[in-house]
């Protein structure tokens, strides 16, 4: 028995999602030139020839529209603006990651200030920052005492950061989420 997947409908004729040239089906199909100006409504055998004549593509701009949309352009040099321009709208993201901070509830004062000073690089970088605590042994009879560590944590980097998710214990780790403070 044959799976739904090793069918073959017939092959999909575009390029990159785009219908080109003698790949277009439609009936009637609006027409846009190479300037830019509308050459309106015709069959596609009639626009391919004008492709043919100005020596560029017909391409499929905008399939959805009543009745669909085709440009009279360069199909290589369109494909080579998309893409510029996908990887300049990428340049532009700024990706946000979350660092994490590890300590014990029975942390001393010192290493709570290096784990606090850590933090803050990693807040002025624009990162948010996970704070865990985890409990091992006969420190989870404890768990209400050793809050106020967290709280302490987040209080001293009160000036650059929020706390974006309370403390909150999950099985043996209580943990908090900071934000850079905008």
């Amino acid at each position: 028995m044959l799976s739904a997947s090793t069918y073959f409908f017939g092959e999909v004729n575009t390029i990159s999602g785009l219908f080109i040239n003698d790949r277009i089906t439609d009936k009637e199909i609006r027409v846009i030139g190479t300037e830019g100006e509308q050459l309106g409504i015709m069959t596609p055998k009639e626009a391919l020839v004008l492709a043919e004549e100005a020596g560029v593509d017909l391409v499929k701009v905008s399939p959805n529209a009543k009745p669909p949309v085709c440009r009279l352009i360069d199909y290589g040099k369109y494909r080579y603006e998309q893409a510029r321009k996908e990887k300049e709208a990428k340049k532009k993201q700024k990706t946000i990651e979350v660092k994490e901070v590890r300590f014990s509830p029975n942390i001393d004062t010192n290493d709570l200030n290096t784990k606090v000073n850590s933090a803050r690089k990693f807040l002025e970088k624009g990162n948010k920052v996970k704070v865990s605590m985890r409990f091992r042994g006969r420190e989870m009879a404890h768990i209400d005492a050793s809050k106020h560590v967290l709280t302490d944590f987040a209080e001293s980097l009160s000036d650059v950061s929020v706390i974006e998710k309370e403390p909150k214990l999950e099985g043996r780790t209580m943990s908090m989420i900071l934000a850079e403070k905008k």
